[in-house]
């Protein structure tokens, strides 16, 4: 398959987008609650702000891997819908949410040492222990979080986003109302700041999962109330394993990267660690619509694998492509043109601000080749291809983004701009190599991705 001489049908970017639309909202709903969590801190000082942001980085930087090890519920649901096995759809749901709970036990654990790891990591006296507390009362929220994950893949799969659209609407409502009460202390209760934000968070994610069940019943109800007792098989857990943790790994090497570079920053004082968090944070919200894309290419290549149409694989994969890339190319000049009016819509703290103005334009400059990793790694993710994928990013992001930022930021003099500049690199190397893996992948016909092994009579 030549990606390069195929262009995407209207009927298949069509479809993409029906499909993607929705996701995309869901994406970027979900990181809404983020911003305004950033937005309204910032409101308060640059010492909340720097103290839930690395407190959400933190936590977030433990919980990847385990949002990556539930999107094997991917290929293993979407390729059943494409081949008509409604027992397959059951099993694979119920698997994943299995591992919903096993990763909450484990992501659980990571949060304990916070507060040490933060100090070992030379972060500012001043944000250390708020951070901490941050991640600790962000805890409560966490099994909430991977279930809805796990249905929400499920769901996407289906073709039925409504309901995960409602849930996130009523989460972010809620979130900004709690954030109000919990954050700068109203209706009685005194100020609590970031970790305001952290329990507003978690009681919210209890909330959306809770609108989730009720709206979806209808779908999820057949499946939830009848468990196989094959789902509790230990094989075929482990073969989903097998497909999700090298998802999890990937996500974990990319994110890792970004969160060592914050802590790089953080070396540089409050200010630069709070400019750095707001461009990161602009930069992860354009990143929602080539990721919603990149989960609804995923769907649509897992069909066509799961229907035997190779064709139609490759034409969703192009269509996808021209979407992510095209939406980023767009928001690349957007985030050049204008960089201080973005970051002053972020803090009013003077120094913090001028050092998000000066990251934007960089953030901008890779958001082409951060659309193309994500929709190429959501393609893979379809077919079913995890392990390529992982090994891929790991080699891009720790064998040469990192250094390479650790060496322009330090030796070299060059800052905070030198850490995303050597990020910029490594994100680039990881999206011309899956897209290579793309090509590859998909020149042929695709296996469809089997859990349970067929009976021999």
């Amino acid at each position: 398959m030549r990606l390069a001489r195929l262009r995407p049908t209207r009927a298949a970017l069509r479809e993409m987008l029906a499909i993607a639309g929705p996701i995309v909202l869901v994406s970027l709903g979900q990181q809404l609650m983020g911003v305004v969590d950033v937005v309204m801190l910032g409101r308060v000082s640059a010492a909340e702000l720097a103290a839930g942001g690395l407190g959400n980085l933190y936590f977030h930087l433990t919980g990847i891997a385990g949002i990556g090890v539930l999107l094997a519920i991917d290929p293993v649901v979407s390729q059943a819908v494409g081949a008509g096995d409604d027992e397959g759809v059951a099993r694979g749901v119920q698997r994943g949410l299995l591992l919903a709970l096993l990763v909450t036990l484990l992501v659980g654990l990571t949060a304990l040492p916070s507060e040490w790891l933060f100090t070992l990591m030379r972060q500012p006296a001043e944000v250390t222990p708020a951070a901490a507390r941050f991640v600790w009362w962000s805890l409560p929220g966490l099994l909430p979080f991977y279930l809805f994950v796990a249905l929400r893949q499920v769901l996407q799969a289906k073709h039925l986003m409504r309901p995960v659209l409602l849930a996130v609407l009523i989460g972010n409502v809620l979130n900004v109302v709690l954030n109000w009460v919990l954050i700068f202390g109203h209706l009685g209760l005194p100020a609590a700041g970031s970790i305001g934000s952290a329990q507003a968070t978690s009681i919210a994610r209890w909330v959306m999962l809770a609108s989730l069940l009720w709206s979806a019943w209808p779908a999820l109800g057949p499946i939830l109330t009848r468990w196989r007792p094959e789902s509790f098989a230990l094989a075929p857990l482990g073969r989903m394993l097998a497909i999700g943790v090298p998802i999890g790994l990937q996500f974990f090497a990319e994110v890792n990267a970004f969160g060592l570079v914050t802590i790089m920053a953080g070396w540089m004082g409050t200010a630069t660690l709070a400019g750095h968090e707001i461009a990161l944070n602009l930069a992860s919200t354009t990143f929602m619509v080539p990721l919603g894309v990149a989960s609804a290419a995923s769907v649509m290549v897992g069909h066509a694998i799961g229907a035997g149409d190779t064709a139609a694989s490759q034409r969703d994969a192009v269509a996808a492509l021209a979407l992510g890339v095209g939406f980023m190319a767009v928001m690349s000049v957007v985030l050049l043109l204008a960089p201080g009016a973005f970051a002053r819509l972020y803090t009013a703290d003077a120094a913090a601000a001028l050092i998000a103005a000066g990251l934007l334009p960089i953030a901008g400059l890779f958001q082409v080749f951060d659309g193309m990793q994500a929709v190429a790694s959501g393609i893979l993710r379809g077919a079913g291809d995890t392990t390529a994928a992982m090994v891929l990013h790991v080699l891009s992001f720790w064998g040469i983004g990192v250094p390479l930022s650790w060496a322009l930021a330090f030796p070299l003099g060059f800052g905070a701009a030198g850490l995303w500049w050597g990020l910029s690199v490594g994100l680039s190397t990881a999206a011309v190599l899956q897209l290579a893996r793309v090509r590859t992948k998909l020149r042929r016909p695709v296996a469809r991705v089997t859990v349970d092994l067929p009976v021999v009579t």
